[in-house]
């Protein structure tokens, strides 16, 4: 028995060497895909993160000859899903999306994470960028941010904001703008940016800061203004709207951003052929036509340039989160 079980081991063993070498996975991506690949989307549909997913899904699947199928697995702020991206098979089969929530401040704020966003994945490509707006109610007797600082500076917790939720993105950012601008606003936690919109619409909450595809119609229409947009650059939509760069404050970052990743381990000649037709993806006049009805800036770059990315949204939501106090479990 105990010979039988070494054999087993030697042969357990000599596979996983055989599937791990360079002429394995040559192989393995010579023959891929060889069936569906399923996208995984750690939030909802309809939000932006599933709208950037559809998008690239749609034109990757012409380009790579197999169906790229969106699930979408959301909740706990996006940790269910990229857990579940982190946990799948390394073959290629299962990828999914990272955002600046999954992979930037839900590392640096919650305490048992059930994924490690560094180790636990293989960076793909980062696709695209959104811009987040700050956006006060339209009773807020201020029509710049320098008015609204100055409310703020002139009475402290008296303004309130809304997001979705405690240690969310929307709430790491303007704790990260308190700190910065040096005001104090009452934090108003939600579940959801459902509630929190509607509320920040009916003055119960006197700001918000949110993607700007789903604000843009409150804006348009007039009942929440804009004071800045966190973004490398003025949306096209807002043109009148500073950056918080352009205010003053650069190290609010540089917006959101939808990225692909795989499990760890997944072969990097598999990871070069998803990167290649996602970059291929991303160049089609179609998609860019739609990337831009929703503000979207093209963010393709290498798997390395993808890294660092992640690397530095961890170290900026880390520093907000200590200065803040905030930590979840």
């Amino acid at each position: 028995m105990a010979i039988r079980r070494t054999v087993l081991s030697s042969l357990l063993a000599g596979a996983a060497a055989i599937s791990l070498s360079p002429a394995f996975a040559a192989n393995a991506a010579a023959d891929y895909p060889s069936r569906p690949i399923r996208l995984v989307v750690p939030f909802g549909a309809g939000g932006s993160t599933d709208m950037v997913a559809r998008l690239l899904a749609e034109k990757m699947s012409q380009i790579l000859g197999k169906s790229v199928v969106v699930d979408n697995k959301g909740g706990a702020g996006g940790s269910i899903g990229a857990s579940e991206i982190a946990k799948a098979a390394p073959d290629g089969y299962t990828i999914g999306m990272a955002t600046v929530s999954t992979h930037g401040s839900n590392p640096a704020i919650f305490r048992k994470l059930p994924y490690d966003a560094i180790k636990d994945f293989a960076p793909i490509t980062n696709v695209m960028s959104v811009p987040s707006v700050f956006v006060v109610n339209s009773s807020v007797p201020a029509k710049t941010m320098k008015e609204f600082i100055a409310l703020a500076k002139a009475h402290p917790d008296k303004y309130t904001f809304a997001s979705p939720g405690t240690g969310s993105l929307g709430h790491a950012n303007i704790e990260n703008f308190m700190n910065l601008a040096g005001i104090q606003l009452l934090h108003i936690p939600y579940k959801g940016a459902g509630q929190a919109i509607t509320d920040a619409l009916g003055g119960q909450v006197n700001a918000m800061t949110d993607n700007l595809p789903s604000t843009l119609p409150h804006i348009k229409d007039g009942k929440l203004r804009p004071l800045a947009v966190l973004a490398l650059k003025r949306a096209e939509v807002l043109p009148d709207v500073p950056t918080y760069a352009e205010l003053g404050y650069p190290q609010m970052g540089d917006g959101g951003w939808f990225g692909l990743v795989a499990p760890a381990g997944t072969p990097r000649p598999i990871i070069d052929k998803l990167n290649a037709a996602a970059h291929k993806a991303m160049a089609m006049p179609d998609y860019l036509e739609k990337q831009k009805s929703i503000s979207g800036e093209s963010m393709g770059n290498t798997p390395e340039e993808f890294a660092k990315q992640i690397k530095v949204a961890i170290e900026r939501y880390t520093a907000v989160a200590k200065r803040a106090n905030i930590k979840l479990d």
